[in-house]
Formats: structure tokens, sequence, C-alpha cells
């Protein structure tokens, strides 16, 4: 066919989807290549978007432009706020989702975009000219020739399923796996390395007593991803429940061990660390008598259930039995297993901040074969690798996001400074600046920045021009309103703090605890006034003015540190820089700065092995 296009897309999960979205709707002609058109941006492991850390990274796509939060939102069956008991930095959405509907929305949107092309086939190999991509060749025999290649190839690269003894050629279940691309890199110098993942079995909820477990409903007053108004699910909303294992459980699991991939030493992948598999935990946290297990509907009216934390690679037979031993599974019967998978992946060192690579020219990696774990990373992975390779093609500047900027630039730093030795997964924790990096507000931090690259819409410029407004008329009029006893004391007795003597400013009210910006509205008339003009985004537009308020102190703290993290960052490394030739520098420091080469002093301080005193020799020779 010898088809030519801008920017190829292999694979056609949560990256590639992503990926391809955001090229093509920058403008360029866009091939997306996917093994099985019926599963785009498929969720094979638990039906859920978002969570702690992940749901801000989720908002973060949808500021940029993306679709992740969209399709979320419109394929919702259940949507909870996690973490509400503490600070608003740690406040992060999560939803269950439809998982087939929303592998059809998601279908729906990319069909919807002009220069967007699919084509149903395996990539085998790339078309590689002086160190340089351009164009693939697919296991149907076809070459398509781009400017750009974006690989998001999930776990499909010489994946290999395991179920107790049994071994299955595969990507996931029932989907072949993709042969051939892993050694053509390696032969470009790119380490092919493996990892390990896994999923657990699903359930038939017809045979589930959800009389004996514990009912979790999602909200009362559901939000939800989108910053755009008219996402919102109109599907049925579904419960969630629980359940435990017990000492019957462990017992029956531990007769598997023998026959356990993971033990027998047949799996050579590193497996996820902060999501393991079931057999891990009963080695891992050997004192413990029982685990949380969360049983998730698989969508709107299907009877399919996902028991989150029973992800294992045991014998079919051991599985079984051990699930029927816990409470209200006594007679469950599985759809089928959870199995453990090895997959290819590539170490992230060898990629520039734009996720292309340092050794083949215009070839993007995003998504596990990156070593991340989730959905949520390989989607935010996905769609700047899309953006960078459509920047590139047109001569224009790259699109990095800073670690005091987003998640996601938390996330593609963590990954091409320090490389991974187990699946990365995004915690608040990995994030220095999490209380200016909220959910609530992704879009006042991402949206102006798309708009000015062309990939945000005006729609959405708009919508963040609107809130900002809303929510400084809001902080100027607490700022300015002086509020009497006569007004508010009834309000204050009724919340449990104390009465007003005189008049005092509002905003020093909105600092108390046990205030809240909704219980002030009925009796402070100008407030009522001033809210009622809000058009959309009202309950939005509240938490984040209150935020800003309550936290005010700790933000500002923030923004400074931030200017100190930034002298860092501004300090340049030349191209070429060879630090072999400093002998100051520790042996460690200078083998891993010529390995992963920083683009600046900041991101050298962040590399491990590099040291304190290392940088300060650095800063010396550099005249700082």
């Amino acid at each position: 066919m010898d088809e030519k296009y801008d920017i190829i897309v292999v694979g056609g999960g949560h990256a590639g989807s992503e990926a391809a979205a955001a090229a093509a709707k920058l403008g360029s002609n866009t091939l997306l290549i996917t093994s099985d058109m019926t599963k785009i941006a498929q969720m094979s492991c638990n039906p859920a978007m978002g969570g702690i850390a992940k749901g801000q990274i989720v908002r973060e796509i949808d500021a940029l432009g993306g679709f992740s939060g969209i399709v979320s939102d419109k394929t919702c069956i259940q949507f909870r706020m996690l973490n509400m008991s503490k600070g608003p930095a740690m406040w992060s959405p999560r939803v269950q989702s439809d998982r087939v509907k929303f592998s059809i929305e998601w279908r729906n949107y990319l069909e919807s975009i002009n220069k967007l092309y699919l084509w149903q086939d395996l990539v085998i190999d790339l078309i590689i000219e002086k160190n340089r991509v351009i164009g693939v060749k697919t296991k149907l025999g076809t070459k398509f020739y781009a400017r750009a290649v974006i690989l998001t190839n999930g776990t499909f690269l010489n994946g290999l399923m395991h179920i107790g003894e049994v071994q299955i050629k595969g990507g996931r279940v029932a989907d072949e796996a993709s042969y051939g691309l892993s050694g053509s890199l390696k032969k470009y110098g790119i380490p092919v390395l493996r990892m390990k993942t896994g999923t657990s079995p699903r359930l038939d909820g017809r045979t589930i007593n959800f009389s004996e477990l514990r009912e979790q409903k999602g909200d009362d007053k559901p939000s939800k991803f989108s910053f755009l108004s008219g996402t919102e699910s109109k599907l049925k909303q579904r419960s969630c429940h629980i359940t435990y294992t017990n000492k019957k459980t462990h017992d029956i699991l531990k007769t598997g061990f023998k026959r356990s991939p993971l033990f027998n030493g047949i799996i050579k992948g590193t497996g996820p660390r902060y999501c393991p598999s079931i057999e891990d935990k009963l080695v891992t946290f050997s004192a413990r008598d029982s685990h949380l297990m969360f049983l998730e509907p698989e969508g709107e009216d299907t009877v399919e259930y996902y028991i989150n934390g029973f992800s294992s690679s045991l014998p079919l037979e051991t599985q079984y039995k051990a699930l029927r031993k816990m409470k209200g599974l006594e007679n469950v019967k599985i759809f089928r297993p959870g199995y453990a998978i090895e997959y290819d992946y590539f170490d992230p060192i060898y990629l520039n901040k734009t996720l292309e690579s340092k050794i083949i020219e215009n070839l993007y990696f995003a998504g596990q074969i990156n070593g991340t774990t989730g959905y949520e990373e390989a989607a935010a992975q996905g769609l700047m690798a899309g953006i960078n390779a459509h920047l590139k093609n047109n001569n224009k500047k790259e699109f990095v996001l800073k670690r005091d900027q987003a998640y996601i630039g938390v996330l593609i730093d963590d990954l091409v400074t320090k490389g991974v030795d187990e699946p990365y997964r995004m915690f608040t924790s990995r994030a220095e600046f999490r209380i200016l990096l909220r959910q609530d507000n992704a879009d006042a931090r991402l949206t102006k920045m798309s708009y000015n690259i062309g990939l945000a819409s005006q729609k959405r410029l708009n919508l963040i021009v609107e809130k900002e407004k809303s929510i400084n008329s809001i902080l100027k009029f607490f700022k300015e309103y002086s509020v009497s006893p006569e007004e508010i004391n009834q309000t204050l007795i009724d919340l449990n703090t104390t009465a007003l003597k005189q008049k005092i400013k509002l905003k020093t009210v909105i600092l108390r605890p046990q205030v809240k910006i909704e219980s002030l509205i009925e009796p402070i008339k100008k407030l009522k006034e001033l809210i009622n003009n809000i058009n959309t985004g009202r309950d939005e537009i509240l938490k984040s003015a209150e935020i800003s308020m309550k936290y005010e102190s700790y933000i500002k703290k923030e923004y400074e540190n931030t200017k100190k993290f930034d002298r860092l960052e501004h300090i340049k490394v030349p191209e070429n820089f060879n630090y072999s030739k400093l002998f100051s520098l520790s042996t460690e420091a200078r083998q891993k700065l010529m390995k992963i080469r920083p683009i600046n002093i900041g991101q050298a301080s962040r590399i491990p092995g590099v040291s304190p005193s290392d940088i300060n020799v650095l800063l010396v020779f550099m005249g700082r």
C-alpha cells in the first residue's frame, strides 16, 4: 500500500488513543494501527479510572484537551472523591466505568476526528534509515511511511501469560502478542527488559451473596472529571461491595505456591510492588490474617464483577477454591481466572522529556513499554508524545511540563531521569508541589498552555477565563466584606464555632475549619447574589475559592519553593558535555550523568547516585 502519514501510532490502548487523538486534532495526518478495533482503550484490568494521584492525572489530561476524562464521565457507573478527610492536595476523583461502553465511546471519538485513520494489524518491524524512523512494517506485509512513529504497545511485546503451570502467548486473554519489534530495537542499542503485571478473576454476580457483603456506594453529589459541561453520565449508578480474605482462604492459596510461576522461577519479569498479587501479599504481609477485597461491577447491566485485590498467577483450581472460602463468595462461579503477564519494556532513561528516543530520531515511546503501570499514566504519556511528535514535525517548540506544573510533568521527569526497576505508579508523595497540583485547578494550570499550542479548544479557554473571573470576585468579596454578628452568629452557633462580638472581615470567618462557603450563602444576602450570578461550574468554583483562602499561606510557601526549584532548572548543561573529565565528581555520578545526559542542573540533581556535592561541583564548573 505504501501510504504516507505525518504520524503513525502503534497500539490502540489508552496511550495510543490519546496520542492519535492529540496528533490528529493538532492537524497531523495520523494513522492508528491496532490489533483489534473492537477493543480500543480496553480496560484490561479493573474497570475504573482515577484514584489517588491518578485522578489528578485524568483531570490534567482533560484540561489539556484529551479525551480520557470525557469518556470516563460518560461511561461512569459510580463516582467517588477519595481522601476527602484529608487536605485538598490529596483529594482524588475516581470512577467505576462500564468497561464495554468505555471502549465503544473511545472509538466513537476517534472516528469523529478529522485526519485520524485506523488500520487493524500488528506492527512487526520499523523502517529506519540513518538512525531515523520513517515507517513501519506489519504482519499483513504492508508498509506505512511517516515522519514520526509513536510506539504504545502496552503488554503485547512478546507477551506471555501465566496461570499456574499453564503458559499462553498473548498480550491479554484472547489477544495475540506482538513479535519482532523488540529484536529490531535491540539492534539499535535500546535495552529490552521484562516486566510482569497481572489481573484478577472475573466473578459471576448471580452467584455472589451480596447480603453478606458491605455495600460501598458512590458520592451523594457525584462530580466528574471533565471541565466541560455536558459530559455527565446517563448510566445507571451501581455500588461496589467489600469482602475479606481469611485464614482458610490463605491456607488454600498457599497450597498452590509450589506450582506458582511467581515462586518457582518461571516468571523473570519484575512485578508491581504497589499492586501486588494475592500470593505476594501472603508472603510480604505474612502476619496478616485477612486482606481487603473490592467487588467492582464491570458495567451498567452486566453480572460480571472484578475482584480488586485478588490479582493472581496461581493455578485455576487454587484460585477457585480460595475464592469460595470468602464471605459472600461461598457459591461463586467465575467467568475466567486471574493471570500474570510478562512483557517487554524499554528503559525510559533513553528518552528525552518529549518521549522521543535519544537513539532513533522521530521515534516516540509511551505507556507500559516505558515501565509504567495504569491506564492513567499511559494515557498521559500518549497525549504528550502525540503533541510533541506533531510539534517537532512542524518545527515548533517542544511541549514539556515541569514538576511544579503538573503530575504529568512529575511522571515523565521521573521516568527519563531515574528510570524504572519496577512498574512505575504515580502517588501524591512523588510530587514536591502537590498543594499546587490539585485536581480542582488542573484547568487553571494547563488549559491556557494547551490552547497556545493549538490543542485545547476556544470553548475550554472561555470556561477557564470565566471560572477565574468568578473565583477572583469571590476572593475579593471575602477580603473586603465586613460581616456583622447579627448576620452570621446563628449560623456560627449551628456550626459549633464561636459567635462574633463585633464586625470582622468575612475572610477571617472562612478560615475556621467548621465554616464552608456553602454555609454562608443564606445568611449573607450579598454573597448569595454574587454566587447566583455564576453560570457554570458553581460547586467547583466555590471549592477552589475556599481552598485558595483556607490554604493561602501554604500555597504562597509552595510558590516560593518553586522559585528555588526553577533556579536549578534554568541552568542548562551543554548538549555533549563530557562528565568523565570532571574527576571531582564521584565515579557513580560520572557514570550516571554520562548515561542519562540531563538537560539542566535541576534534572541532574534528581538522578539517583548524584549527590549534593556532585551538584556543587557542576555549579562551580559552570561559574555558579
